[in-house]
């Protein structure tokens, strides 16, 4: 922060252009998807039925921000599973080619996420690591910090 001749506090301010593609292994199964930043839904699809491209911006000041994505509505008819437990279909949403400001942020986007989910409701929450792929209802958290491009240059 800097202050001002006039003792004002001024804040670095910086806007991002958020750009990735989302898509469902199953487009009949009702799956929905936000995206939330401080409990502000950026956002909101009740059912994924075809690949989108997801495009936002963000004014963000400077330090550490969390951007989240969410998988919603799963239920237990979307896995089906043999006789043995073992699933034979599941559906499921992807996010891949994560950019900010046009730059592919690649393996260093899945290397900054934790997956939270607790298997649908049957088994204890737990944070996971996230390689592009939802699969249960929960929130991946994506972890970054302003200015951006610094953050870049430290996370490549």
């Amino acid at each position: 922060m800097a202050v001002g001749s006039c003792g004002s506090i001024s804040i670095n301010m910086e806007t991002i252009s958020v750009n990735f593609n989302l898509d469902s292994s199953n487009y009949a199964a009702t799956l929905g998807f936000s995206v939330v930043y401080n409990s502000n839904i950026i956002v909101d699809i009740n059912h994924v039925d075809s690949k989108r491209n997801i495009v936002f911006d963000l004014t963000l000041d400077d330090g550490d921000h969390d951007l989240q994505f969410i998988i919603k509505n799963k239920n237990e008819n979307h896995t089906q599973v043999d006789d043995n437990n073992n699933i034979v279909t599941d559906s499921c949403l992807t996010i891949t080619d994560m950019q900010i400001n046009d730059i592919d942020l690649d393996i260093n986007f899945y290397d900054n996420c934790s997956y939270h989910h607790d298997f649908n409701g049957t088994q204890d929450p737990i944070e996971d690591s996230f390689h592009g792929i939802m699969g249960c209802n929960g929130t991946v958290t994506f972890k970054f910090a302003m200015p951006f491009y610094i953050w870049l240059l430290e996370n490549f």
